[in-house]
């Protein structure tokens, strides 16, 4: 029985719903069940309710829109600022596992030669992670702007720019001459010089004009997107790459968030329909592709510890900040699908290799979402082997370098609220810089700290072995500001009683995100229960009786000067 077009596509997305229902439910990604749907459905191991050549076209567009989206989500200015930790880690992670990944290939059984360009492939898919994935767990988690977390997002936008290059030669080669190749990048080159430079000189122009439109905002955006990846299909490079660059070149303006807002809709539908005829084309994995599948895994893993972890503990991160990115980035990305997809069309390399790379996506999606929820833990597991062979933590050497004086004031751990409470400290009493110490397992934060002279101890406050070190047992005041959904493999409940018991003359000052974990801190002895909605929302109070009566300008003139007296160790 023929189902025609517009057919096929409800049923396409009727299955995705429900699949990528039950992988929510599994808490596994739902581009997984996108790609259970289309298996299930398809003609090559399912029911053959839909035509992947009838609805392959229209799932491009979803592709496109993809992209379109990555590229508005890579901000330029941010990159420059990025520091040399990230830029490193950008640069060597890829270039440091393509490399292996073209000297395992070979061995697996993927050569190169004739019409096939299988290394190239594979040590390009596995070089890369996945934003998707990657990003949601640690939002989850609230570690996105924690210094693992910054590491780990700044390889990932670093990802999405060699992927852009390789999407530049990727229909040459076909012809891998250094003259094509060349010319193929300086295409790509120019290309993006030119989306730039439209973005610097024409498009504020355009979008200023049709920003009082906001039903005109999104098409114009899109005719952006399609105009650039036309232009690219012309000068012989792959749309996909077109539509990436005009998210880019559009990245930084105001508008871009409310495009993304207006357009995810739009992606959702269409990148739905591409993951679904993608898993259509899957065969039935045999036992020997399992077998390589897991190899893959395996080797993307320990390519990631033997690319990322050595190039950041060289820059003197740590042992945290050096490891736990590379955990975080430990699963294959669905742009490799992509360019394994695209590769499959150009001809380049055989069907048995994009199946790999799907099946490799669904064991490291599996692996490194527990990776990740547990990353913090892994790591307290792992590190003294670290230690044991060689690698050193910021931890040690302090301790070889001297021992930490037992001070009055100990800050336990160190948030945004520990820095402003530092700088408060010392603003009333200066003095207090030497009757000060600080637990903290950040290398940035040492490293300013030092700077100014304030007592440290590098390490987990977690850890007895660390509070030991931070002599708490003399302390006066101990003090924790992080709520317990920053805090990592401890709680303030937990920590309180770790303090009890080696330091219990001193006061407890303990930290709680909601009013039941406040009254169960005081419970179980704590001297005071900082609760920060409960004391900032005083000065706001003031602030919003205040607008009742009157405008705000002396309070929004005294805010804006305070800001500029401010010299936090965490700005």
């Amino acid at each position: 029985m023929h189902i025609d077009i517009l057919g096929q596509i409800g049923i396409a997305i009727v299955a995705a719903t429900l699949f990528a229902i039950a992988a929510k439910h599994l808490r596994q990604p739902v581009v997984l069940g996108y790609m259970a749907a289309g298996v299930v459905i398809g003609p090559t191991e399912g029911f053959g309710w839909i035509s992947t050549h009838d609805i392959e076209p229209i799932s491009e567009l979803g592709l496109i829109l993809l992209l379109f989206m990555i590229g508005l989500e890579i901000d330029l200015k941010k990159l420059r600022q990025a520091g040399v930790p990230v830029v490193a880690a950008g640069i060597g992670q890829f270039l440091i596992c393509v490399a292996l990944g073209l000297g395992l290939a070979p061995l697996i059984g993927f050569h190169s030669g004739g019409a096939t360009y299988s290394p190239i492939y594979y040590a390009v898919a596995v070089a890369l992670s996945s934003t998707m994935i990657v990003v949601k767990l640690l939002y989850d988690k609230f570690e996105l702007d924690s210094l693992p977390g910054r590491i780990t997002l700044g390889v990932l936008v670093f990802q999405d720019i060699w992927a852009i290059l390789f999407l530049a030669v990727q229909p040459n080669l076909a012809h891998p001459t250094a003259l094509v190749l060349a010319l193929s990048l300086a295409k790509g080159v120019g290309l993006i010089a030119c989306a730039l430079l439209m973005s610097r000189f024409v498009l504020p122009v355009v979008f200023r004009s049709i920003a009082k439109l906001p039903e005109v905002m999104l098409i114009g955006a899109l005719a952006w997107c399609f105009g650039v990846s036309m232009l690219a299909s012309w000068l012989g490079l792959s749309r996909e790459m077109g539509a990436l660059i005009a998210g880019v070149s559009i990245s930084t303006f105001p508008y871009n968030l409310d495009v993304i807002a207006k357009a995810i809709s739009l992606r959702d539908f269409f990148i739905t329909l591409f993951f679904v005829t993608l898993g259509a084309q899957i065969p039935r994995p045999t036992g020997e592709m399992l077998l390589l599948a897991l190899a893959t895994a395996l080797f993307l893993t320990a390519s990631r510890f033997l690319s990322i972890t050595p190039i950041l503990w060289s820059l003197k991160l740590g042992n945290r900040a050096s490891f736990i990115p590379a955990l975080n980035l430990s699963q294959l990305s669905e742009f490799s699908l992509v360019i394994c997809s695209l590769g499959v069309g150009l001809g380049h390399i055989p069907e048995s290799l994009l199946s790999l790379m799907v099946v490799t996506l669904v064991i490291t999606s599996l692996t490194s979402t527990y990776g990740i929820l547990f990353n913090h833990e892994i790591f307290e597991r792992v590190n003294p082997l670290l230690v044991r062979l060689g690698m050193r933590d910021l931890s040690h050497e302090g301790e070889e370098a001297h021992e930490v004086p037992a001070r009055p004031i100990v800050l336990l751990g160190f948030s945004l609220d520990a820095s402003s409470l530092l700088h408060e400290l010392l603003l009333k009493d200066a003095g207090l810089a030497g009757k000060l110490a600080v637990v903290d397992f950040n290398p940035d934060v040492k490293k300013e700290l030092d700077r100014r002279g304030i007592a440290n101890v590098y390490g987990d406050i977690g850890h007895s072995d660390t509070l030991h070190h931070a002599n708490i047992a003399d302390a006066r005041v101990l003090v924790s500001t992080i709520p317990d959904p920053f805090l990592k493999g401890t709680s303030n409940l937990r920590l309180l009683r770790q303090l009890q018991r080696l330091a219990p003359d001193a006061l407890k000052i303990v930290t709680a995100h909601r009013l039941p974990v406040a009254e169960e801190l005081y419970a179980e002895g704590a001297s005071f229960v900082y609760v920060p909605r409960l004391m900032s929302v005083r000065e706001l109070r003031d602030v919003v009786l205040t607008a009742l009566h009157r405008d705000l300008e002396d309070e929004r003139r005294e805010a804006k000067e305070e800001l500029l007296t401010r010299a936090e160790v965490l700005p």
